[in-house]
């Protein structure tokens, strides 16, 4: 794939992060006449870095929550 291709392809994902690799090969084609595969499309966002996953959620845990997490367990201990 071209750097042209890539940065299409790039802009398109932004546009729209919902889309499928299948719609986003027929967007390509439409609009920028380039003839792509849907896993050339998967390959090249994985190596752009766009991975078909969410993000897991991570708790914020402040000092204070941390201490009183810590005497909840020890509370709870036996």
């Amino acid at each position: 794939m071209t750097k042209l291709g890539q940065r299409m392809l790039k802009r398109t994902v932004r546009r729209s992060r919902q889309l499928s690799a299948e719609s986003i090969a027929e967007d390509l084609q439409t609009s920028c006449d380039l003839q792509i595969s849907t896993t050339t499309v998967c390959r090249e966002l994985h190596g752009m870095g766009f991975h078909g996953r969410a993000a897991a959620s991570k708790p914020y845990i402040t000092k204070c929550n941390a201490k009183h997490r810590m005497q909840w367990c020890k509370a709870r201990h036996h």
